[in-house]
C-alpha cells in the first residue's frame, strides 16, 4: 500500500474480551476524534511469498498455496505498518492468532501475542525492527501449540476499545509440527532421514516377495495445491477437538481410523475382491493427491484400497502436517485376530493340506507406516519409530485403527505399552505351525514349526536414494539368538501364546529354489531334497499350485501333483515339475502371485517334511519419455509407450500418469488394446517449480495389474 494511504476496511473497533483490557467501557460521542490520537493500522503483511524470508527458513516454500505457511517452535515474522511511527512506551497493540469456530484464551484456541516485554504471553512477540511507521515483528508459536490453520489479526489498544483488522483470509497462517525444532515432540535429529522423511515427495513402495522384491513408485505429493487443506479436512471430518490437534500420538492414532472408510466415513474403502466397477483399482493409483483432493470435495470415501495405498496416503498426511513418516513393507506378514503367535496349516495323515479346516492366511507382504515422535507416555526410551497402520484389519478401542506402536517396544517384547503393540508384534513374530489331525477323533498334533517365515524381511526406502533399507533388525533379533528368546518369554508374559512343542530335527530337508518368471512364461518348479541320514529315505509328496491375492487368501488352485520321491543315503535329489502358462493364466488375478506348497510324509520316520514358495510373475513394463525444455513456466510434453505382449487382448484399460511440482494426475481410457499392438499417448505439462522430480505412470485393466513406468528430470528456473 501506498505511503499516506490506507484502507478503511481493514480496521473495526472491537470490545472481545483481551487480556490488556477491560471490556466494560462507556465511549464519548467525540470518540473518532479521540481515536486519532492513537495508532492506525494502515497494512499487514505475512511475508507470505516463497522467496522471502518465512517460507525458506521454515522449510514451507514448496507448498503450492499463496498462505503463509511456519513450523512451531521457531520465529517468524510479519510487518505492521501504522499511520505513524510506533512509540513503545506510549503504544500497545498485540498480534491475535485465533483458530477454531469458539476460541479461548484458557484453551490455547486464543492467542494474543504481545511485543512488550512486561506482558506474558504463551507464544513469544518481539520487535525485530522499527522504521518509519513500519514494524516488523517477530513470532514464535509454542512448539507444542495447535497444528493447523489459525486466523491474523492485528490489535491496538486504546482507553476506549480495542482497534482490531477486520478478518481476511489472506493472512491466515497455517502452523505445522517442527521436526527441525529440539523442542517439538516430532523433533528428528538426523538430517538425511529428515529430509527423506518430511520434504521428499517421490517414494518407492517395495511388494512381491523377500527374495524377489519389486517396486512401484509413488507421488506423495504432500506440497501439492489443496493437499494441506485436504489433510485438514480429515481432522475435521473425524470431529476431532482442535485442543488434541497439537499431540502427534493423538493425530496419528486419529488419521489412522480415519485413512480407511469402515467406521467413520473416512478417505478409501477398501477391496479385495477384484470387481472395480464402481470406482479405481487399487494398482491404478500412481499417488496420493487425487484422492486427497476427491475426498476433500466430495466429502466422501475414495474407492479403491490396498495396503499399500493406504500407507502412501497415511504417508501423505503426516509429512504435509510435519510430522516425519514413511511407509515400510512387512514380507510374510501374519494376521493374527486370537491373541497367539501362530499360523496354524493343518494336514490329514498323509501329510497332504487340509483346505477345509485350514484357515489362517500369510499376506505375502503388508505395507504400514511408521512416524517419528517422542512417547512421553511411556518409559524413557520408547519414543522414536513408531508403527501406525490405516489397513482396516482389527478393531482398536471400537475403531479400525492401529497404533502408534514403539517400534523399540515391539523389539523387546514390551507388548503391555499403547496402542496395538501385541497385533504388530504377531506380524513380524508368528509361527508357522503345521498339525497333523489325527481322522479318528481330530485332535491336532504339531508336527513341524517354522520360527523364520514370518516377518522375514521388513524393508523402507533408504534415506536419498531409490534403494531399498533393510530395517527388520529394528523390529527383532536375530532367528534364535538368546535377544529373541528373552524377547518372546517376555511377548508371553504380557499373553501371547507361542506353541511350545521340542520336535525331533528332521533327517530329511526339502527347499524349493527362487525362480523369476514373466506373466505368460511356462516354467519349472524344482523340489530339492536332502537326505541327512545314513539310510534310505521314500515319500509320497504332494504339491499344491494357486492363484492367490497378495494377502495369501487362495483365489483358486491350477495345478496338483503327487510325485513320489526315493532318496539314496546322504544324497541330494531333485524333482522339476512343469508349470503351463496356460494352466495359470485363465485364473489370474491381481498382483499375479502363483503360491506353491509341498508337504508330505517319510515313509520310515514318520516325519512331516514342508517347503513352501511365492512366485510373482513379472509384468511388462511401460516407456515413460519426457520432451521440451525443462524450465519453470515452459510447456514440456510426456510420452507414454506399452506394447500388449500377449496373445490375447486388454479390455477397459486405464493409463495414469502425474508429477510433483510439474504435472496434476490424469488419466486416459483405452477400451482395446489388440493383442501385440501398441499405444502412444502424448500429454503436455507446464512444471511449476525447479528442481529434480519424476513423471510416474502406471496402466492398469481387469486382465493385467501393476504396469509401471518413470522417467526423470530436472527443472531449471
Amino acid at each position: 500500500m501506498p505511503c499516506g494511504s490506507r484502507d478503511n476496511s481493514l480496521l473495526h473497533l472491537s470490545f472481545f474480551p483481551f487480556i490488556f483490557l477491560s471490556p466494560h467501557l462507556s465511549l464519548p460521542r467525540s470518540l473518532p476524534t479521540i481515536l486519532s490520537e492513537f495508532l492506525d493500522i494502515w497494512d499487514v503483511n505475512m511475508l507470505r511469498k516463497p522467496d522471502e524470508v518465512n517460507k525458506r527458513q521454515h522449510t514451507t516454500h514448496l507448498y503450492a498455496t499463496d498462505n503463509l505457511i511456519v513450523r512451531r517452535g521457531q520465529e517468524f515474522q510479519l510487518k505492521v505498518t501504522f499511520d505513524r511511527p510506533y512509540k513503545p512506551s506510549d503504544d500497545q497493540f498485540a498480534v491475535e492468532f485465533v483458530i477454531g469456530g469458539s476460541p479461548q484464551f484458557s484453551k490455547g484456541t486464543y492467542i494474543p501475542v504481545s511485543v512488550a516485554s512486561d506482558r506474558q504471553s504463551p507464544w513469544a512477540g518481539r520487535v525485530v525492527d522499527s522504521a518509519d511507521n513500519v514494524v516488523t515483528v517477530g513470532i514464535t508459536p509454542a512448539p507444542d501449540c495447535i497444528v493447523g490453520k489459525w486466523r491474523t489479526y492485528v490489535a491496538v489498544v486504546t482507553p476506549y476499545g480495542i482497534r482490531r483488522t477486520r478478518q481476511d483470509e489472506s493472512r491466515d497462517v497455517y502452523i505445522l509440527f517442527n521436526p527441525w525444532a529440539a523442542a517439538d515432540s516430532v523433533f528428528l535429529d538426523d538430517g538425511n532421514e529428515r529430509e527423506e522423511c518430511v520434504l521428499n515427495e517421490v517414494g518407492v513402495i517395495y511388494h512381491g516377495a523377500f527374495d524377489d522384491v519389486s517396486e512401484r513408485p509413488w507421488n506423495f505429493g504432500q506440497f501439492d495445491y489443496g493437499v494441506l487443506d485436504a489433510c485438514l479436512f480429515i481432522m475435521d471430518k473425524a470431529a476431532m477437538p482442535i485442543t488434541n490437534r497439537g499431540d502427534p500420538i493423538k493425530v496419528a492414532r486419529k488419521a489412522s481410523a480415519m485413512l480407511n472408510s469402515r467406521d467413520d466415513d473416512g478417505v478409501l474403502v477398501g477391496s479385495w475382491s477384484g470387481d472395480y466397477t464402481y470406482g479405481v483399482a487399487p494398482t491404478s493409483w500412481t499417488g496420493s493427491t487425487e484422492i486427497l483432493l476427491n475426498y476433500s470435495s466430495s466429502k466422501m470415501p475414495v474407492c479403491y484400497a490396498q495396503c499399500w495405498v493406504y500407507a502412501a496416503v497415511f504417508n501423505t498426511f503426516l509429512r504435509c502436517l510435519g510430522i516425519p513418516a514413511r511407509v515400510v513393507t512387512n514380507f510374510f506378514s501374519s494376521h493374527d485376530n486370537d491373541g497367539n503367535l501362530k499360523t496354524d496349516i493343518i494336514l490329514d495323515e498323509n501329510g497332504r493340506i487340509d483346505k477345509q479346516r485350514t484357515k489362517d492366511s500369510i499376506w505375502n507382504y503388508h505395507c504400514w507406516n511408521e512416524c517419528y515422535m517422542s512417547r512421553p507416555d511411556l518409559p524413557q526410551g520408547f519414543g522414536g519409530w513408531q508403527a501406525v497402520d490405516a489397513t482396516p484389519q482389527e478393531t482398536s478401542d471400537g475403531m479400525y485403527r492401529c497404533g502408534p506402536a514403539s517400534v523399540q517396544a515391539i523389539k523387546h517384547g514390551q507388548i503391555c505399552f499403547p496402542f496395538d503393540a501385541p497385533f504388530v508384534f504377531a506380524e513380524v513374530n508368528s509361527d508357522v505351525v503345521f498339525y497333523s489331525r489325527n481322522p479318528r477323533d481330530g485332535t491336532l498334533e504339531p508336527v513341524k514349526v517354522n520360527s523364520s517365515h514370518v516377518g522375514r524381511m521388513v524393508v523402507t526406502k533408504a534415506p536419498g536414494q531409490d534403494t531399498r533399507r533393510d530395517i527388520t533388525d529394528q523390529y527383532k533379533f536375530p532367528e534364535g539368538s538368546p535377544e529373541e528368546r528373552t524377547v518372546l518369554e517376555k511377548a508371553e508374559e504380557y499373553g501371547c501364546q507361542r506353541e511350545k512343542v521340542t520336535l525331533p530335527e528332521a533327517d530329511v530337508e526339502l527347499n524349493m529354489p527362487l525362480i523369476e518368471v514373466r506373466v505368460g512364461d511356462d516354467f519349472e518348479l524344482k523340489l530339492e531334497f536332502n537326505n541327512k541320514s545314513g539310510q534310505a529315505r521314500t515319500g509320497e509328496m504332494y504339491v499344491s499350485g494357486n492363484v492367490v491375492y497378495y494377502t495369501g487368501v487362495t483365489s483358486s488352485e491350477f495345478l496338483f501333483k503327487t510325485p513320489k520321491v526315493t532318496l539314496d543315503p546322504m544324497k541330494a535329489e531333485k524333482k522339476v515339475i512343469q508349470v503351463r502358462s496356460q494352466d495359470y493364466m485363465r485364473k489370474l488375478v491381481e498382483q499375479a502371485n502363483l503360491h506353491f506348497i509341498a508337504t508330505g510324509k517319510v515313509k520310515e520316520t514318520g516325519q512331516i517334511v514342508t517347503a513352501m514358495r511365492v512366485v510373482t510373475l513379472h509384468n511388462p513394463k511401460l516407456s515413460v519419455q519426457v520432451s521440451g525444455l525443462a524450465k519453470v513456466s515452459e510447456e514440456m510434453f510426456v510420452t507414454v509407450e506399452f506394447t500388449n505382449p500377449f496373445k490375447f487382448n486388454l479390455e477397459d484399460v486405464y493409463i495414469r500418469v502425474e508429477g510433483p511440482g510439474v504435472m496434476p494426475p490424469k488419466y486416459k481410457h483405452y477400451s482395446l488394446i489388440l493383442a501385440g499392438s501398441s499405444l502412444n499417448w502424448t500429454e503436455s505439462f507446464t512444471p511449476r517449480r525447479e528442481g529434480p522430480t519424476k513423471l510416474m505412470a502406471s496402466l492398469d485393466c481387469a486382465a493385467l495389474r501393476q504396469v509401471y513406468g518413470q522417467a526423470q528430470l530436472t527443472v531449471k528456473p
